[in-house]
């Protein structure tokens, strides 16, 4: 999931939570009732679940809309949501069927079918938006309903499908509220999730700045507890975030604060619980691979990669609170490779200068970088600037989007030569860092399509058994490292810090890519 969207490894994640000996207990009695507070600098592009593929949105996805499945706490196995049941038939992977609960409905009232099922799916392919979560569902061909029985037929064998099925990808609309062939407009939302979105506030340049979410009475699924009421503030610098964390104007803080405060965490603060779970959290360089661009060349971005230095961006820009990624798939998965350190173990301006001459490019081949104006965006791309310009190899011209909704428009037109972006798995599997980054028609919309990609990962898609799909993961790997539609930059990690009067901040976020905001209470 783009960023942007990209979430997974905390299943088995080490928690720290700091100040226990802290907390305060309010008198026998009371109950505090006033909103718990969370910020982060995530964006919601779209309220329509059709027209959105990152964090941002996505988060709020997981709590105001139901999927047929869900990911419980701490687990990485999907269990049923508004479904009742769900289970391929047969031995071939490519037919899922699911029973829908009889005692759900939307907030209008309306009782949940398995015909919004059907239809959820169909106008989410149908309005196929470029900054939609279409490309997740590329193997589904058909989607059937007998009763309350839903039928998914794929094009091609898929273990993974019953993942997918749990994401903000598979959130079920309302098919007399939302239209069948273009995203619904307004600010609210009509669904069966276990809260309720009662206010949203956006700026004058339609930015979101707050949402406030109450509980739903009426929700029936997985999620069996209770949560308390929750505002989300959304700011547009890191630095932002910070001040209203170090003002106590915020509870809970998850993505994205500045790496140089994280650095200085310290797990002694009595005042701070700080949960913190391995890097599910990559961030690459992407390049467009349309003929029309100036890194169209395969041997032009071969020459980017010999270029890279991690370990400067990593120190540097993150103050340490990352990994160099060295591959496509993180560190953590099935099927991990170092396919980029193997084929540029370290940066090598002879070799760069060598790749762009047997390529019959001038020195310098320029071209131009985007990147979100955020946090630490902007430092990573000079860094990278100046990896890039050594020795006149080439001349990067940077262009920061300080709109992130806007960028995502502009890079699936095709109107960058390059851009920078993360990716938070939307679900605990290697698979999700195939299709949606390097597959034909990716998320990515980089105009990266190769036959031998594909077939890998159809391949990967084949096992139930994910470990035996590792090797064709290397070969995937590998593959990419060879043609550079992008460049692994680093892994992250996950941190939620949350204030001494919050508990079940540190089930906030597991890397399944579920926001659980139902978790947190007050103490």
């Amino acid at each position: 999931m783009r960023s942007i969207r990209m979430r997974i490894l905390a299943i088995g994640a080490a928690v720290v939570v700091a100040g226990v000996g802290g907390w305060q207990l309010l008198p026998s009695g009371e109950v505090k009732k006033a909103p718990i507070v969370v910020g982060t600098t995530d964006v919601i592009t779209s309220l329509d679940p059709a027209g959105a593929y990152d964090a941002g949105s996505w988060a709020v996805y997981n709590n105001v809309y139901q999927s047929l499945l869900t990911f419980p706490q701490g687990s990485s196995t999907p269990v049923p949501d508004a479904a009742r049941s769900c289970a391929f038939v047969g031995q071939k992977l490519q037919t899922y069927r699911c029973v829908l609960r009889d005692d759900i409905s939307f907030s209008s009232g309306r009782r949940v079918t398995a015909e919004d099922v059907k239809f959820s799916f169909d106008r989410m392919l149908k309005i196929n938006s470029e900054v939609g979560p279409a490309p997740l569902f590329s193997m589904l061909g058909s989607v059937g309903v007998e009763g309350n029985a839903i039928t998914f037929n794929l094009k091609s064998k898929d273990a993974t499908f019953p993942s997918k099925l749990a994401t903000g990808a598979g959130s079920i609309v309302d098919s007399s509220q939302y239209p069948a062939t273009g995203l619904r407009k307004g600010d609210s939302v009509v669904g069966s999730g276990p809260y309720l979105l009662k206010q949203y506030e956006k700026d004058a340049t339609g930015r979101p700045v707050s949402a406030r979410l109450e509980p739903n009475p009426g929700y029936r699924g997985a999620v069996t507890k209770k949560g308390l009421p929750v505002t989300i503030r959304y700011f547009a610098e890191s630095d932002q975030l910070n001040d209203a964390w170090q003002a106590k104007q915020v509870d809970v803080t998850h993505r994205e604060m500045p790496p140089s405060v994280l650095s200085k965490l310290s797990p002694g603060d009595p005042n701070l619980r700080i949960t913190t779970s391995p890097g599910y959290d990559i961030r690459d360089l992407n390049f467009n691979v349309k003929s029309a661009s100036a890194v169209a060349k395969p041997k032009v971005r071969e020459a980017a990669a010999a270029l890279m230095d991690r370990a400067a961006l990593a120190n540097t820009v993150y103050s340490g609170t990352v990994e160099p990624l060295y591959s496509l798939i993180p560190q953590g998965f099935t099927g991990h490779s170092t396919a980029f350190f193997d084929a540029y173990p370290q940066p090598d301006p002879v070799r760069a200068k060598a790749l762009l001459r047997s390529a019959g490019e001038q020195l310098p081949v320029r071209f131009n970088l985007a990147y979100r104006k955020l946090g630490a965006n902007g430092a990573e791309a000079e860094q990278i600037k100046r990896q890039l310009e050594r020795d006149g190899i080439f001349k990067v011209d940077l262009i920061a989007e300080a709109d992130w909704p806007k960028m995502q428009e502009n890079f699936a037109a095709g109107k960058y030569d390059a851009y920078t972006s993360g990716w938070l798995a939307d679900f605990p599997d290697p698979d999700n860092f195939g299709q949606p980054l390097v597959g034909t028609g990716n998320s990515l919309h980089n105009n990266y399509s190769d036959r031998t990609s594909d077939q890998i990962i159809q391949q990967t898609q084949g096992y139930t058994d994910r470990g035996r799909a590792a090797d064709d993961f290397k070969a995937l790997q590998e593959k990419v490292a060879q043609d550079v539609p992008l460049v692994p930059l680093w892994q992250g990690k996950n941190y939620v810090l949350g204030s001494k009067d919050i508990s079940g901040s540190q089930y906030l976020s597991d890397g399944t890519g579920v926001w659980r905001l139902w978790e947190l209470g007050w103490i």
